[in-house]
C-alpha cells in the first residue's frame, strides 16, 4: 500500500515538473516567434582595391538569445576568397568562429577556381548588445584579361543567411528547416537542423565590388617585352661574372 501511495506522489510529481517546464518553453517560444520578426541583417563593403572587409550587421532583441545559437552561412562568389589562416587567427581573438569545409587555392585567379561556402557562429548571451557587427577580411582574385577594353569586373556577394537552433523550440511555425553543421569543431559530416530566419522572400539582396582587369591585348608585347628585358640582365650578369672569375 505504501509503495503504491509512494508511487503515485513521484507521478504527479513528475507530471507537475513537466506541465510546468512546457508552459515555460511554450512562453519563450513564443516570445522568440514575436521577437524574431524585427531580426535584420545589414552588409557593406569596406576598404578599397583587392583586400576588403565584408560588414555585418545583426540586429536581434538580446531578450531572446539565452539558449539559442545563431549561424551565418555564406555563400562566396569565385572572383574573391578569404583566408582561412587570416581568419583563425582573427577567431582567437573575435567573439565568433568560422568554419570552411572546402579548401581553398589562395593563388588561383577567378577563372580557374569555383564559389565556397563559410558557416560563422556568433558567441551570444543574454549580455549580447542588440547591434552585433561581424567584419570578415575578403580578398579578390585576379580576373581573366579583357579583349574588349573592360578594365574592371564586377563581383556579386550575397547576403549571407541567418539561421537559429534552440532546444527548446522543436519548431518554430512558418519557418524554413536547413541543415547545417552543429559547431564550428565540426570536424564530420554530422549536421543539425537550423531555422532560416533571414533574409525572408523580400529581403534578399547583395552588395558588390569591382576590381580591375588587365587589358588583352597588350598580353604579347609585355611578353615580349619581359622576355626581352630577362635575357639581356642574363647576358649583362654572366658577363660581369666571366670578367671577374666568379665561377
Amino acid at each position: 500500500m505504501y509503495l503504491v501511495l509512494i508511487f503515485l506522489c513521484v507521478c504527479l510529481s513528475s507530471c507537475h515538473c513537466r506541465t510546468k517546464n512546457e508552459k515555460k518553453n511554450e512562453h519563450f517560444c513564443g516570445l522568440l516567434k514575436q521577437q524574431l520578426k524585427s531580426v535584420s541583417v545589414s552588409v557593406e563593403i569596406s576598404k578599397k582595391g583587392f583586400h576588403r572587409e565584408l560588414i555585418t550587421n545583426i540586429q536581434i532583441s538580446p531578450d531572446v538569445l539565452n539558449d539559442v545559437r545563431l549561424l551565418l552561412v555564406h555563400q562566396w562568389p569565385r572572383g574573391i576568397y578569404v583566408d582561412p589562416y587570416q581568419l583563425a587567427s582573427l577567431s582567437d581573438h573575435s567573439d565568433w568562429e568560422i568554419l570552411q569545409i572546402s579548401a581553398i587555392d589562395l593563388e588561383a585567379p577567378a577563372h580557374k577556381t569555383w564559389g565556397f561556402s563559410t558557416f560563422l557562429f556568433p558567441e551570444i548571451d543574454d549580455q549580447t548588445p542588440r547591434l552585433q557587427t561581424i567584419a570578415i577580411p575578403i580578398h579578390g582574385r585576379y580576373h581573366e584579361p579583357s579583349f574588349v577594353g573592360k578594365t574592371f569586373a564586377a563581383v556579386d556577394i550575397e547576403f549571407p543567411e541567418l539561421l537559429l537552433r534552440t532546444d527548446k523550440c522543436p519548431k518554430l511555425y512558418s519557418s524554413e528547416i536547413v541543415n547545417a553543421p552543429c559547431t564550428a569543431d565540426n570536424s564530420s559530416t554530422c549536421t543539425c537542423a537550423w531555422f532560416k530566419i533571414w533574409p525572408g522572400p523580400q529581403e534578399k539582396g547583395q552588395v558588390s565590388l569591382r576590381l580591375p582587369v588587365g587589358n588583352g591585348s597588350l598580353v604579347t608585347p609585355v611578353c615580349a617585352g619581359t622576355l626581352l628585358v630577362t635575357m639581356m640582365c642574363c647576358a649583362a650578369l654572366s658577363r660581369r661574372m666571366w670578367q671577374n672569375r666568379i665561377i
